[in-house]
């Protein structure tokens, strides 16, 4: 783990801190802001008002968890959103791995800088999902870099848009 987050506790208190449900941000009206959250970039897309249609809006890469949790909710705060969905990197086997407890701290981060409802949602296969379209495109080299991690978030967030849509 980088050195900086060993600060994080004395700096978010994250005590008590809970995650939403998908229930929950469901419940809240507005934009969604999603995150596919990584060490280098974390990537960031936003639901139209109506949840339909996911779009990404580009990355963050200010360095280490905390800088990059006070990042993230800025960009919720400018963007007004209404909820936040962080993605969740579950194995194919279903199991949870230090990743996904990584994430799961950056989730609770948030929640705790924003007040908003943060909930988590599967990831699995979105980053091959993005890469195979990426290949598809001929979208290479540093370009490439450079949109993967929004590609990724967008499709976290189009996937929970569409799960959403059938909630009852």
């Amino acid at each position: 783990m980088p050195e900086n987050d060993t600060i994080i506790n004395e700096e978010f208190n994250l005590e008590g801190i809970e995650l939403d449900t998908l229930e929950r941000v469901k419940a809240s009206t507005g934009k969604i802001l999603s995150v596919d959250f990584g060490d280098t970039r974390t990537g960031l897309a936003f639901s139209d008002v109506s949840r339909f249609l996911a779009s990404g809006i580009g990355y963050v890469s200010p360095g280490g968890i905390d800088k990059t949790a006070e990042a993230v909710a800025e960009v919720a705060k400018e963007n007004r959103a209404a909820a936040i969905i962080v993605g969740l990197p579950v194995n194919m086997d279903g199991s949870e791995g230090s990743r996904a407890q990584r994430c799961r701290k950056f989730a609770m981060m948030l929640k705790s800088l924003t007040g908003l409802p943060v909930a988590m949602f599967d990831e699995r296969m979105t980053t091959m999902t993005a890469s195979r379209y990426l290949n598809e495109t001929n979208t290479r080299g540093k370009k490439r870099k450079g949109v993967i991690d929004t590609l990724s978030a967008q499709i976290i967030l189009q996937n929970c848009l569409d799960r959403m849509k059938y909630m009852s």
